[in-house]
């Protein structure tokens, strides 16, 4: 029996997303369900069944399964992970806490700053200290930490995480610490900054550390549970997790590494919109996934979602930088608000129309779902204006209540705003549109983009509800929303290949630098590289490296990631360096900087197996023109009529390449509805993607 099917699945705040794809024919399967709280591998089990019935597909053909989650987010968020101490060098216990002493509110007397995850009093110091050269100046005694170990044992602590000053130049000190507690403790969770984020500058590395640690127990609880129900399945291929940075790892990675999972879930709807836009030769794109919780927004360039090597979790505020938790880990860059499907609408306490960032989630969900839900949301209001069928949400598998959903929103926004249902539903619409295009505005401005220019891939159970208005508002050329827009996200656990992500501080002036040692730096990172994917079954020579370096000029406080060319690296590659920052740097700011040496920081490595191969079988027998697709019409809310409209209704699946009409129209498939306004031109293209000229 061949083992040719490969499942992404992914698990959002309301639904869990799957499908299911035979590489032999390209045919594939889609799956949506209900996420369950309590136990999200309950949820990826329930779809995984109905898609392998529906499909008839035994688990036993299944090769891999790829993942995404938000578990770690969730945690941190929470406050759910692990109760945590930190051990680090006497005199920089509150350094988490001081962080950069960088007011993120200038004029804010009320400012709140973010937790650490691992409060004072579980912040200790140790007598020891290590030279930025690596160089020891004082051992710590472990006969005195022996007694402090135990303590914390005795204490109920259940994590470590070990960040010394320096430590990214000389491990050893930690190292011999974990040791110590491994003996005296071997129950507790470990972390090493030496392991997690070997990279200068302590704040950054010790809240990462702590932060991975703090998930850690409960990430391998819920893997290799899921692991062992998907077992119980049948499943006998592999399980592997999508990492932050885009790439895939195993589950051993992902339960040491847990803090690389936290963009895991929205990472993969990057990759998604690259993917098609690499297969429709529309490279420049931005992608825009919105699911039941939030929204995600994220520029994709010559065919790649731009990257960062930091983030931060938990904001205070979400659009202020610096009101979160840093952590410093490869990651797509991508912004994220709280607009979602389930989005609550409310009236605050000056009168005025509030969507947001609270979530129904799925439990209770949205009023119309029936489940118990009694605040109006986007759902909702997104019913009341036509845009949703009662009677077709997730094909018909769930019956939607219009009469609860209006009394809702007539009770808690049209009442007391003075106006009508549709009026009220319509300005809730509105309001998350406006809040999801400001929100791309900032985000392409801030990396030198203009959002005009890019064409808007919208996906998600929400995105293709939202996605021309939000085009419009952006006055974006075009919106494309894809063959199974609904569960677009999980495409990019299946082109994503196998990759880990390494990182060294070692500074030094580039034109006095020691190229062997930077030589001898690559060649240890390529070779753990090479150890994990050659453990992974990735065979060696399919295995890529990218090399880069964090370079600035000589007294600039930051710096920005350069290109390291190919092969053995010598004196000469300066000049490369050189010339790969001036064009770097030039991109970013429009102009080359001052004429003076540069100097380096932390040295990078990209790790890759080969790019899987994915061919989607989208053709269909009975797709024809609109004629043939049109299932009727109903009243449908457009602005531009001053209300409702009747509305021509297509079905998706009855859609050929080739097939054009015009707004407005309701474009219909399973799990998610395309709403099309007067003023759009669409045009079915060969991949059966719906391409909407505004």
């Amino acid at each position: 029996m061949t083992m040719s099917y490969r499942v992404g699945v992914d698990i959002g705040g309301t639904f869990t997303d799957l499908i299911l794809v035979d590489d032999e024919s390209g045919a594939f399967t889609v799956g949506k369900s209900l996420t369950t709280p309590n136990d999200p591998s309950q949820a990826v089990e329930d779809v995984l069944r109905d898609a392998l019935e529906r499909a008839q597909v035994s688990p036993e053909r299944l090769a891999t399964i790829i993942h995404g989650t938000t578990l770690v987010t969730n945690s941190i968020i929470e406050r759910k992970g692990s109760k945590t101490a930190l051990l680090t060098t006497k005199g920089f216990r509150d350094a988490v806490e001081i962080g950069r002493e960088m007011r993120y509110e200038l004029y804010d007397l009320f400012l709140e700053m973010p937790r650490p995850l691992a409060p004072r009093y579980l912040r200790l110091e140790v007598d020891e200290r290590v030279l930025a050269t690596g160089e020891v100046v004082q051992a710590p005694n472990h006969d005195d930490l022996e007694p402090l170990v135990r303590e914390l044992q005795d204490k109920g602590i259940e994590a470590i995480a070990i960040s010394f000053l320096h430590s990214y130049a000389n491990s050893d000190h930690e190292r011999g610490v974990a040791e110590l507690i491994g003996r005296v403790a071997p129950e507790m969770r470990i972390s090493l900054s030496s392991e997690v984020v070997p990279e200068i500058r302590e704040f950054e590395r010790t809240s990462t550390t702590v932060a991975n640690v703090y998930v850690q127990d409960r990430v391998d609880r819920y893997l290799r549970g899921l692991e062992r129900r998907l077992r119980e399945l049948g499943f006998g291929g592999q399980l592997f997790v999508m990492l932050s940075s885009g790439g895939v790892g195993t589950i051993d990675t992902a339960t040491r590494f847990p803090i690389r999972l936290l963009e895991s879930g929205p990472a993969a709807g990057a990759l998604a919109t690259a993917y098609y836009g690499q297969l429709t030769g529309v490279n420049d794109l931005m992608s825009f996934d919105m699911g039941g919780t939030t929204a995600k927004l994220c520029v994709i360039e010559k065919g790649a979602p731009l990257t960062a090597n930091d983030f931060e979790v938990d904001r205070v505020y979400r659009f202020k930088r610096g009101s979160g938790l840093p952590v410093k880990v490869p990651v797509i860059e991508m912004i994220e608000i709280g607009a979602g499907g389930g989005s609550i609408a409310r009236i605050d306490a000056l009168g005025l129309l509030k969507v947001g960032p609270d979530s129904a989630g799925s439990e209770p969900g949205p009023v119309c779902y029936g489940r118990g839900g009694t605040e109006p949301t986007v759902t909702d209001a997104d019913l009341i204006l036509g845009y949703l069928d009662p009677a077709f949400f997730l094909g018909g598998k769930m019956q939607l209540d219009l009469d609860a959903t209006e009394r809702a929103i007539k009770e808690k926004v049209a009442d007391k705003l003075g106006v009508g249902v549709p009026e009220a539903a319509w300005g809730i619409h509105q309001i998350v549109n406006e809040s999801m295009a400001n929100a791309a505005r900032v985000h392409a401005i801030e990396r030198g983009k203009d959002a005009r220019s890019f064409p808007l891939f919208t996906f998600g159970g929400a995105g293709p509800v939202h996605g021309f208005r939000v085009a419009e508002a952006l006055h974006a050329p075009a919106m494309i929303a894809p063959f199974g827009a609904g569960v677009t996200s999980t495409v990019g656990f299946l082109s994503a290949p196998l990759q880990f992500d390494f990182v060294r501080t070692s500074y030094g002036r580039l034109d006095e630098l020691d190229w062997a040692a930077v030589a001898r730096i690559f060649d240890d990172m390529e070779a753990s590289g090479r150890e994990i994917l050659l453990a992974s079954g990735v065979a060696e020579g399919e295995i890529s490296y990218a090399r880069s370096v964090d370079a600035r000029y000589i007294g600039q406080g930051y710096e920005i990631r350069v290109p390291v060319p190919a092969g053995r690296l010598t004196a000469e590659s300066r000049a490369e360096v050189v010339a790969a920052f001036d064009q770097v740097y030039e991109q970013l700011y429009g102009r080359t900087g001052p004429s003076v040496g540069l100097e380096v920081m932390s040295w990078r490595l990209v790790v890759s197996g080969p790019r899987p191969e994915l061919r989607l079988q989208v053709g269909a027998a009975d797709a024809g023109g609109p004629e043939q697709a049109r299932k009727g019409e109903r009243r449908v809310y457009h602005p531009e009529y001053r209300g409702y409209h009747p509305t021509p209704v297509y079905d998706r699946y009855r859609l050929a390449p080739g097939a054009t009409f015009e707004g407005p129209a309701i474009v219909e498939e399973r799990e998610s509805t395309v709403v099309i306004g007067p003023k759009g031109r669409v045009a079915i293209d060969e991949f059966r993607n719906l391409r909407v000229e505004m």
